[in-house]
């Protein structure tokens, strides 16, 4: 009886250890396939899933093969798809991470116009609604440093690149970006023309006008000068500064006794068609 017993315990053990390997072996079958691919067919699934619109998967495959082959060609195009597969994915913090490594690692690379294109884009979308953002705000504690990063980005690529097929596109955006940036400015000086800090005031509307000459916020800032300058007392100044607004914006709203408003000039951005 107890060899019996015996001979049934070890029979379970074996059981128990085969059913082990077995379950080792099942699961070994269903792991993740991008394991054993090919870096062709690896790169492949990533273009396909990118394609697809599959951004998630096509970030877990580009990350899967610039790990299992860190160099080579498929490597560095890789880190290029990756970067757009985050981008699209609303992963900005981490396609901007990629891509500016890949710029700093490859600056000589052929698709390097497409890289500083990828790179403004990201930043442009990371500062998507800053403007917005300001409504309530107190406007002197806002930094519009990523809305500059993305247009010394497309200013990168046009003046590096004149030929790039991103180049048109690249242009569009510095135009909306430099307005954005001459209203961000102008907010400010509003925001202190508002609070009685004419200093403050007339010092910001001269920076838009140094900084974006040719922008429509130019005018705005200086009618801000002209009442900052008034409030002072410095008439020669304000005499000068409401000169320059006749001769150059005749029909701006502070000139008819309509102004200052105290809002954004929203409505004189050029709109922007999102090619990307």
């Amino acid at each position: 009886m107890r060899v019996f017993r015996t001979s049934c315990f070890a029979l379970r053990t074996l059981l128990l250890v085969l059913a082990v390997v077995l379950a080792g072996c099942h699961f070994g079958k269903k792991g993740d396939p991008f394991d054993t691919m090919s870096v062709e067919e690896l790169y492949r699934q990533g273009v396909q899933r990118l394609d697809d619109g599959n951004y998630d998967a096509a970030t877990k495959a580009f990350t899967r093969l610039t790990t299992r082959f860190p160099f080579g060609p498929y490597t560095e195009q890789s880190q290029i798809n990756l970067a757009y597969a985050q981008y699209k994915n609303d992963k900005q913090d981490d396609a901007y991470s990629t891509i500016n490594r890949f710029i700093k690692t490859y600056p000589t690379h052929k698709h390097i116009d497409y890289a500083f294109y990828l790179r403004g884009l990201i930043n442009f979308n990371r500062s998507s609604g800053f403007l917005e953002r300001y409504v309530g705000q107190d406007m002197t504690k806002r930094d519009p440093a990523m809305q500059r990063q993305s247009f010394d980005d497309f200013n990168a690529l046009v003046t590096r690149y004149p030929e790039s097929p991103y180049m048109p596109d690249a242009r569009q955006r510095m135009i909306y970006l430099r307005q954005a940036l001459a209203q961000s400015d102008l907010n400010i000086a509003l925001f202190y023309l508002k609070r009685n800090a004419y200093v403050a005031a007339s010092n910001r509307a001269k920076v838009v006008i140094e900084r974006y000459p040719q922008t429509p916020q130019a005018g705005d800032a200086l009618a801000v000068m002209v009442m900052s300058y008034k409030k002072l007392g410095q008439d020669k100044l304000a005499d000068d500064a409401e000169r320059v607004l006749q001769l150059n914006y005749p029909d701006h709203p502070y000139l008819h006794g309509k102004w200052p408003h105290y809002r954004s000039n929203m409505w004189k951005l050029i709109p922007l068609d999102n090619h990307s």
